[in-house]
């Protein structure tokens, strides 16, 4: 087992896992067999709130990019989203994510109120995804009972991250991850697996750097390119197995850190989270947006279930679970491990 991240072996064996027959599967065993050992078979769900695709950013790969005309905007109420998390708690989850577009609209105070109104209709925990924030928008979210928040770095290279965000820097993003850390929330992040010109190396790095963050989650997911950016086109790295490679190391790498199958896999690959969990994933975070807005928020081509509601997809991701023999909680599923 790799105990400590070392590029040029991580290059090495990604390297093998495209290569060499029985390399990435014999790799997701061995980040399936630690998994097993730190959490065993329970699977945390944590359901998503997609409660805006109005986004201030132009970021070259996004479907909600905020030039894409093509988009029909929408914003969820208070009411609404507190009422899908009440659903939420009635179906099993422990967790709700609430996400958007970086939405100026919903500021602090706003959001904090609704935090706080889940907590205390739900008792769920709150995640919050909502791209870059000030240190004291985060203190006041803190406040209201935010419990984590999940901020991808995308890509640890400063020069890929300014060819596709031409509205962040990446020392912007990594401040903000140091403003969540200081204050205590648990925190979230991990990068895009394949963009544009990314090499294994670079791959390798990124990897270097996630577990170099001490996250209490990583979440990860293959690059997919909306056809409505600039970035449309680019295709998905050659071979697929470079994919799950990735998310096993991060296991191997990250043995307290939860790891989610996350929903672009399912748009790689119709059985593609199926597969991520047999590579170490420990979380599985199903669409409980209502049907209405879900076909609005494709921030990448094929993502699957749009025309689902919340409880139909939640069965199904159960279905998928009981086959893989897992056994699903309902509980929060906080961090392992401490804040350093």
């Amino acid at each position: 087992m790799i105990c400590v991240p070392d590029i040029p072996r991580l290059t090495e064996r990604l390297t093998q896992s495209a290569t060499q027959p029985g390399v990435c599967e014999a790799l997701c065993a061995e980040a399936d067999a630690i998994r097993s050992q730190v959490f065993g078979d329970t699977v945390y769900i944590r359901g998503i709130i997609e409660f805006s695709n109005i986004c201030r950013n132009n970021c070259h790969y996004c479907g909600i990019r905020r030039d894409n005309n093509l988009v029909m905007r929408y914003r969820m109420n208070a009411d609404e989203i507190v009422e899908v998390a009440m659903t939420a708690k009635r179906l099993g989850c422990g967790t709700v994510v609430l996400q958007s577009g970086e939405d100026p609209s919903f500021t602090a105070p706003m959001l904090g109120e609704i935090i706080r109104r889940i907590k205390n209709e739900t008792g769920l925990a709150v995640t919050l995804s909502i791209g870059v924030r000030t240190r004291e928008e985060l203190v006041e979210l803190k406040a209201a009972g935010c419990d984590r928040y999940l901020l991808r770095f995308e890509t640890s290279s400063e020069t890929a991250f300014s060819a596709i965000h031409p509205d962040c820097t990446f020392a912007e993003r990594v401040a903000c991850l140091n403003d969540l850390r200081e204050l205590g929330y648990q925190v979230g992040s991990g990068f895009m697996i394949g963009l544009p010109g990314a090499t294994l190396e670079q791959i390798a790095q990124d990897l270097v750097f996630a577990t170099q963050l001490n996250l209490q989650m990583i979440g990860c997911g293959p690059f997919l390119a909306h056809p409505g950016t600039p970035l449309a086109g680019h295709t998905t790295l050659e071979n697929r197995n470079v994919y799950y490679a990735v998310m096993a190391l991060l296991r191997i790498l990250n043995p307290h850190a939860h790891i989610p199958a996350t929903t672009a896999f399912d748009a790689l690959d119709p059985n593609g989270r199926d597969r991520v969990m047999c590579c170490g994933a420990n979380v599985f975070m199903p669409n409980i947006t209502p049907a209405k807005y879900r076909r609005l928020y494709q921030l990448y081509p094929n993502k699957p279930s749009v025309d689902e509601d919340g409880e139909t997809s939640l069965r199904r991701v159960l279905e998928r679970l009981a086959a893989l023999g897992r056994k699903v909680s309902a509980e929060a599923g906080h961090a392992l491990t401490a804040l350093p």
